[in-house]
C-alpha cells in the first residue's frame, strides 16, 4: 500500500481520482472485515477476543491488520492499560462512530433485499 501525504488539494477528496487520498480512504474501510468491526463495535469497547468471537470467521491475522488500519485511519483508538498481562481494548473514535451509522444502514439494506438478491442470484447461475 502507497501512503501519500495529506496535501489538503480539492484532488485529494476526489474519488474519481485514482492518485487521491481519499480513494485510497475509501479502499481502507470498503472492505467486509473493516465493515463488519465498525459494526460490531458499535457504541461499545471491546477486547481483541471479544471483537474476534462478534465477527464470525475472521482470522487473528486479518482483524490485527483490520484494527492497525483503523486505528492508523483515526477510526478506532486502542487503548492499553497497565496491568500484567497488559489489556487492551478497542472502541470506535466520534469519525468511527459516525461512519458506523452507513455501515448499520448497510446491514440493514442488506436485510432488506437478501431475499432479492437471493432469487437474483439463482436465476443467473441457473
Amino acid at each position: 500500500m502507497v501512503t501519500k501525504q495529506l496535501k489538503g488539494t480539492p484532488e485529494d477528496a476526489d474519488l474519481t481520482r485514482a492518485d487521491s487520498l481519499a480513494r485510497e480512504i475509501f479502499s481502507d474501510i470498503a472492505n467486509k472485515w473493516a465493515l463488519l468491526i465498525i459494526d460490531a463495535l458499535g457504541e461499545r469497547t471491546l477486547r481483541f477476543t471479544g471483537l474476534r468471537a462478534e465477527v464470525e470467521g475472521i482470522s487473528h491475522k486479518m482483524l490485527t491488520q483490520n484494527l492497525r488500519m483503523l486505528e492508523r485511519n483515526g477510526l478506532v483508538e486502542r487503548t492499553v492499560h497497565p496491568t500484567v498481562p497488559p489489556r487492551v481494548e478497542y472502541a470506535l473514535t466520534e469519525p468511527g462512530r459516525d461512519l458506523r451509522k452507513t455501515v448499520h444502514w448497510m446491514c440493514d439494506w442488506t436485510h432488506q433485499h437478501f431475499h432479492h438478491i437471493e432469487g437474483a442470484r439463482r436465476r443467473f447461475d441457473g
